[in-house]
């Protein structure tokens, strides 16, 4: 089936970066030298990953991942890379609950060694849920699972949710929230964080009036109680996750991590399925429809912490607009490079551009 091209993610060179950074490692770990280094093809366009041996004469072989911040010449998806706040995420979540996230080792926060700053971390071994293609789509592991193994991956991944929400001291939380906008709730900062994101991405090119639509039905939607904060890890979805067999090994990719109400998180999990679901009938397959449900998701979340899930056309209305938002830069990012040709409206750079029109209608979930 025909799919658009698949936008660059890099300019580097993955063997000159492995050559720089057994250069910085021999003097934190004298000997030590980089070897095998790989490129997953799951690979984002924010920060980059690579998949590196280090071998050391007294040590065994550790399987690691380099963490990259975006290259600047890359037209970066995001404004900033703060690579300390992804490792101290990371840390903190270890140290505070029993979610599974990889051990974080060395922080370089100096762009020189490498070009940009990254951190080093322990790689964890399993099978992802791809993107590309979609997991909805006929031909892969998770596609090919049984009913019984996509329930009890979904239930378990549901798990990790709620033990993030409930385990984590929200004070610890804390420094996640935007110091540009230092007044009011959680969920207000947050979303004024988000407007000031799409300011950025339209900064001379056209502005999405969809966007706009969406942003004004926030507001005219915006909760009567937004419920408590609480720790997000803000990209919440399955593809982020590594699992062994259908149960969570690896919690990754925290750079979107931020402080606000559970359903933050839970919204952006039900909108991301749905997407991805969405797509894969748009091109004539069925999917995996009577998986991630977002009834199936609210009912168990709300047995595992008791937290009743509300407002959920808010908040997955908000993450089909962060994820828009989002979208229409790799959109200017690919004009940019000369991968697409420039539409006449901006919103066909929205690739969800109806499911977001119809939620924004009120008409989507019905």
């Amino acid at each position: 089936m025909a799919t658009a091209p698949r936008p660059r993610t890099s300019t580097r060179d993955p063997g000159d970066l492995g050559r720089r950074l057994t250069a910085w490692l021999d003097a934190r770990l004298p000997g030590a030298r980089v070897t095998d280094i790989k490129v997953p093809s799951s690979n984002g366009m924010s920060s980059e990953t690579l998949l590196v041996d280090i071998e050391h004469p007294e040590t065994p072989v550790r399987a690691c991942a380099l963490r990259l911040a975006a290259d600047p010449a890359a037209y970066t998806v995001f404004p900033v890379y703060d690579m300390g706040r992804q490792h101290r995420v990371m840390r903190l979540v270890a140290e505070h609950t029993d979610v599974p996230v990889p051990r974080v080792r060395w922080l370089e926060e100096d762009p020189a060694p490498l070009g940009a700053p990254f951190f080093v971390m322990d790689r964890a071994e399993g099978l992802v849920p791809p993107d590309v293609m979609p997991y909805t789509y006929e031909g892969n592991w998770l596609h090919a699972a049984t009913d019984a193994e996509r329930a009890r991956l979904q239930d378990a991944t549901v798990g990790v949710l709620a033990r993030l929400h409930d385990q984590f001291p929200y004070q610890e939380a804390e420094f996640l929230l935007p110091d540009r906008f230092p007044k009011g709730s959680a969920l207000s900062r947050h979303v004024a964080a988000q407007r000031d994101y799409y300011a950025w991405v339209v900064d001379g090119v056209p502005r999405s009036p969809l966007i706009e639509a969406a942003f004004d039905w926030l507001d005219a939607h915006w909760p009567k109680d937004e419920g408590p904060s609480v720790l997000n890890w803000g990209d919440a979805r399955i593809g982020n996750i590594i699992y062994d067999g259908f149960e969570p090994a690896a919690v990754i990719d925290w750079e979107m991590a931020s402080c606000g109400p559970r359903e933050l998180d839970l919204g952006w999990t039900v909108y991301l399925h749905r997407f991805f679901q969405d797509l894969t009938v748009s091109f004539g397959q069925p999917g995996l429809p009577d998986f991630l449900r977002r009834d199936d998701i609210e009912r168990r979340y709300a047995e595992l912490t008791g937290h009743i899930p509300r407002d959920m056309e808010f908040h997955t209305l908000y993450a089909a607009l962060r994820h828009a938002v989002v979208m229409l830069r790799i959109a200017y990012r690919q004009l940019h490079f000369g991968e697409v040709e420039p539409p006449a409206d901006p919103d066909a750079l929205i690739m969800h551009r109806d499911s977001l029109e119809a939620m924004v209608r009120g008409t989507y979930w019905s």
